[in-house]
């Protein structure tokens, strides 16, 4: 075996160079940290321990060289145990590496988890051994063969997001094989990257992957964290959508992002940088709380034994702390250089941007990742706000960053149930959302705009329940967003209404057909397309269940569905209809009244919805969208031309056919869109 050097500059983790590894970890005010090995064979039973050196002041690591993959490991820590002044160091705690590569086995929620007696006063530490109920960092061999390899780097005006659950969206797939179903591999099997592909699908942006912790509460109640925002490993590729855990996840993840990309789909990662599964000051101590609790969480400045909770998760990461900055910064290089994903949508994004006064897009965190010659090339998109002191903050990130946009799904909701005084409304949000994002110098595609997402209702639901029924969650139907600005059209969940399912049948088409249409860049939640429904659950976080994968039996109404989404998309593509630089040339777009003219002042005042249109004169052909909310026929007038020709419609949500419009005026069904294009006479 050859000399082994260790690193200088070590990043975080346990990382293996092929001759051995070096294991290193942060923490400022630790007096002590301790490397257990486990048996290979045995992770039960704990082989050695090592010592870890100080380097500097907040900097401790050691080099072996006979340890290599598949090494299982932990950490003990020692240092003050004062809850007061925000130490709770306790050696009777094996600490998960939160830079692992890789974790193996599962989280047993026990007495021992916890740096104190919890229900108790906690001055004195509970030393019990939590070895036996933690999962096992693992050392992992990065080598891979990705082949040719080449990142798509599609434009952000050409981007076509598709939100999805890794396990969700292949678990029933009939075209993946059983072993790979709700994998990382099932993600690339024929069927599903041919379903992506006919939508136009350019990135898909996967719900948390990184190692998943299930909060003890859920794990009583026999459910689970399914969508994964309760991270334990943030460089750790989830060991459950993997066919094993000794360190297969990783090689599997990266096949799955090299199949893509063979594709032309780009990857994104959901990433939860807000909080982690410890919890509050009650929480377990499972690694950051262990390795220096007062330097990676907020803590109440005038009582640090508590944390500030900007998150509703019970603690929020200090992102003002340069070892947590830098802690992050490294995550995220690693997915990027490493694992090769091409961006990031951050969970409650204002929390990372919050100093000790307020939220400031300037922030340690965000000018750090601006300054990366790495990370400031990747697609960065914010959840805009938190739930800390004014957490609402859409339209405020750095200009780099795309948002999501929760002001377009309200409106076009609104509209398309008919809402009065939502004409102005959609339009602006049409438009890229100008008033939200002109004033910050922002292009439209600072705008990711979606109509429903994991969090909420599916599109099925949408317009299939007026009220939540979020009972199988086990909190008596006290969660969940009560203020969906959906409508079930008649009848409350499914019906056999003939006329209840062709109006849901229609709005849902609007839904998509305004998503395709819209500036900005346009995000599809997984299932949509295929009607699926959660059954009016819209928290649906608990249950990895067949109730929230996507079902793939396909009947007549949800093969239209998924027709019409495709020409809707297509349509999108084909004429050309995003605009690349977004406000500025957002003077491009005319809007056009009922009877043909310019909107005025009046018709945009107006309190009940009537049919309008907006028109791309300067789009590769002349190009009119013509929206109507109403429930009542209309006759639209076609505004003029000035060369002789004729509209063709080339998508209508009330028909799946193209035809020649003849004469000047269109004929509207209730709750529609149409689409056409000018054809000039040849």
């Amino acid at each position: 075996m050859k000399d082994f050097e260790p690193w200088l500059f070590p990043v975080p983790g346990a990382i293996w160079n092929g001759n051995g590894t070096q294991f290193s970890l942060r923490s400022a005010n630790a007096t002590a940290v301790e490397l257990c090995l486990f048996e290979t064979t045995d992770p039960a039973r704990e082989s050695d321990r090592v010592s870890l050196q100080r380097v500097s002041p907040d900097l401790w690591t050691c080099s072996l060289p006979d340890v290599g993959p598949g090494q299982p490991y932990g950490f003990r820590v020692d240092g003050p145990w004062e809850p007061a002044a925000g130490h709770r160091f306790n050696t009777g705690k094996l600490l998960v590496d939160p830079a692992a590569r890789a974790l193996s086995g599962e989280l047993h929620w026990h007495p021992s988890l916890f740096g104190s007696h919890r229900f108790e006063s906690d001055d004195l530490p509970n030393l019990e051994d939590s070895a036996p109920h933690v999962p096992r960092s693992v050392v992992v061999d990065p080598s891979f063969d990705w082949r040719d390899d080449k990142p798509p780097s599609t434009p952000w005006e050409e981007t076509f997001i598709y939100e999805c659950h890794v396990k969700g969206m292949t678990r029933l797939h009939p075209g993946v094989p059983e072993p790979l179903r709700g994998t990382y591999l099932g993600l690339i099997q024929k069927p599903v990257i041919e379903h992506l592909e006919s939508l136009g699908v350019t990135a898909v942006e996967l719900l948390p992957v990184h190692q998943i912790a299930t909060e003890e509460h859920l794990a009583r109640r026999g459910l689970t964290n399914y969508f994964g925002y309760n991270p334990l490993g943030l460089f750790a590729p989830h060991s459950g959508y993997a066919t094993a855990d000794d360190g297969t996840q990783v090689r599997e993840f990266k096949e799955m992002v090299r199949g893509l990309h063979t594709a032309g789909i780009e990857v994104l990662l959901d990433v939860v940088f807000n909080h982690t599964a410890e919890g509050n000051h009650l929480g377990p101590t499972l690694a950051f709380r262990g390795l220096d609790n007062s330097i990676y969480y907020r803590l109440q400045p005038d009582e640090p034994r508590y944390y500030q909770d900007f998150t509703g998760c019970g603690n929020t990461l200090d992102t003002g702390q340069p070892v947590v900055v830098r802690f992050l910064l490294d995550c995220l290089r690693y997915w990027v250089t490493e694992m090769r994903v091409d961006g990031f949508r951050f969970d409650l994004a204002a929390s990372l941007g919050r100093t000790e006064k307020d939220f400031d897009p300037a922030s340690p965190f965000f000018a750090a990742i601006e300054s990366d010659p790495v990370l400031s090339k990747v697609k960065l998109i914010a959840e805009p706000w938190d739930l800390g002191p004014e957490g609402y903050r859409l339209g405020q990130f750095p200009r780099s960053w795309s948002e999501w946009n929760d002001r377009y799904r309200d409106r076009v909701r609104a509209f398309w149930r008919s809402d009065p005084a939502t004409t102005r409304g959609f339009a602006d949000s049409v438009a890229g959302s100008p008033v939200i994002f002109e004033a910050a110098d922002r292009p439209a595609r600072a705008s990711v705009n979606f109509v429903t997402s994991h969090d909420g209702y599916t599109l099925e639901d949408l317009v299939s329940y007026e009220e939540k029924h979020n009972w199988s969650n086990g909190e008596e139907n006290r969660d969940g967003h009560n203020h969906n600005l959906s409508r079930n059209w008649g009848v409350e969940g499914p019906t056999q209404s003939e006329p209840i399912r062709l109006l849901r049948l229609s709005i849902k088409r609007c839904f998509l057909a305004s998503l395709a249409l819209s500036q900005g860049v346009p995000m599809l939640s997984h299932g949509d397309e295929l009607g699926r429904s959660q059954q009016g659950n819209n928290n649906a976080y608990c249950h990895d269940s067949p109730g929230t994968w996507v079902d793939w039996d396909l009947d007549p109404d949800r093969l239209e569905t998924l027709e019409f989404t495709r020409q809707a998309f297509a349509a999108r593509r084909d004429l050309d209809l995003p605009l690349a630089e977004g406000i500025s040339a957002n003077q491009k777009l005319v809007w056009i009244s009922i009877d043909g003219s310019e909107m005025t002042q009046a018709d945009w005042n107006r309190h009940r919805p009537e049919p309008f249109g907006l028109l791309w004169p300067a789009a590769r052909k002349a190009t009119l969208a013509v929206f109507n909310s109403d429930g009542r026929i209309h006759l639209f007038e076609l505004p003029e031309t000035k060369s002789f020709g004729h509209w063709r419609q080339i998508l209508n949500t009330s028909s799946l056919r193209t035809r020649r419009i003849r004469g000047h005026a269109l004929r509207l069904a209730p709750h529609s869109v149409v689409l056409l294009v000018f054809e000039p006479a040849s």
